[in-house]
């Protein structure tokens, strides 16, 4: 009897396909599509076989093939300012919490705060047609809005609830915050009163934090004494220069408030190396809580602006509103970040 010819060695420079995993797992090419794409209506013990053949071969689905037949990728967009601000890979690791198990992956573009550079990085990954998007703040270019008012997909603006949302938003309110640091320290008794901060226009959150400041002190009848403002990066050296600077022009301030925590942590270092008392003489406090200056010789008083659980929360919003399309657009949560006043605020 002749021997029926047996199918060629796969070519080990040929990309895999359904039909390998179908061949090695004993199964048809739709069931392994059904179990690979996370679908039900697969038994336990057929989808862990397909599971195994696909983990043995090294296969990898081909989403952009599957993105020509859905318009869609199962990826999410998350458009951030930046890295190197310590307040964002927080908020990375809440997202990527937030889809866990739900078959989505987050890929991340940044913006260095740059409206021009948002509509760029916007119109890129939007062309891939992701399941949806997660973009930093609420302040946009003409362009940029209108990409994503018509992105087609969740949309969910996080960090910030100080404006008007294009769908989703998440976050907290900087000017309440700002309010609340306020009358933490009017109320410590403090009032010849410095702020130092940046004075990129485009940080859109720390002017509303410091707008919130400056409110609530004018409501008691004091006015912030003096302000000194810097451009760049935040670092524990601009801190220590900024400080310097300020108290050498206005040495009768009695507290610093910081836009953030590592120039204040900067300010915190350069005045005890004076010998200054805190928080008796001065006080300090910064903004969003990073645990990382915890070994300072003084817990900087701050504000936890709750990054984690922002992240989880937005991203849980896109997993259940790919999951559940009858889901209303529109969440709104507004997270409430918490006073910690360490050891510079009396």
């Amino acid at each position: 009897m002749p021997r029926s010819p047996s199918r060629p060695a796969r070519d080990a420079a040929r990309p895999l396909t359904l039909r390998d995993v179908s061949e090695a797992s004993g199964v048809s090419e739709m069931t392994v599509s059904r179990v690979l794409r996370g679908l039900g209506d697969v038994s336990p013990a057929t989808r862990a076989r397909v599971q195994e053949a696909a983990a043995r071969l090294g296969y990898v689905p081909n989403r952009i093939a599957g993105a020509l037949a859905s318009s869609r990728v199962n990826l999410v967009a998350v458009v951030i300012p930046s890295l190197g601000n310590m307040v964002f890979p927080e908020v990375l690791s809440g997202i990527s919490e937030g889809l866990e198990g739900s078959g989505l992956q987050p890929v991340v573009g940044f913006t260095d705060y740059d409206p021009a550079r948002e509509e760029r990085v916007l119109f890129e990954m939007l062309s891939w047609r992701p399941a949806g998007v997660i973009v930093a703040g609420l302040e946009h270019g003409e362009a940029a809005r209108a990409m994503l008012a018509r992105a087609g997909c969740p949309v969910v603006e996080i960090m910030d609830t100080d404006g008007e949302a294009i769908d989703a938003v998440v976050g907290i309110s900087h000017r309440r915050a700002g309010r609340e640091m306020a009358e933490a320290i009017l109320a410590a008794g403090y009032r010849r009163i410095g702020l130092l901060g940046t004075k990129m226009p485009l940080d859109h959150r720390a002017r509303k934090r410091m707008e919130g400041f400056a409110d609530r002190l004018a409501e008691a009848g004091v006015a912030v004494a003096d302000r000194e403002f810097y451009e760049g990066g935040s670092g524990l050296l601009k801190g220590r220069e900024m400080t310097q600077a300020l108290l050498a022009r206005s040495p009768d301030l009695d507290f610093l408030y910081y836009s953030n925590d590592m120039i204040g942590a900067g300010g915190l270092l350069w005045l005890l190396g004076q010998g200054a008392d805190i928080p008796g003489r001065i006080g300090l406090a910064g903004f969003n809580g990073v645990d990382l200056l915890d070994g300072l010789p003084r817990r900087l008083a701050t504000m936890d602006a709750c990054r984690r659980e922002i992240g989880r929360r937005a991203a849980s919003i896109v997993a259940r509103r790919l999951a559940d399309p009858a889901a209303p657009p529109g969440e709104r949560i507004e997270l409430a970040p918490t006073l910690q006043k360490g050891d510079t605020l009396r």
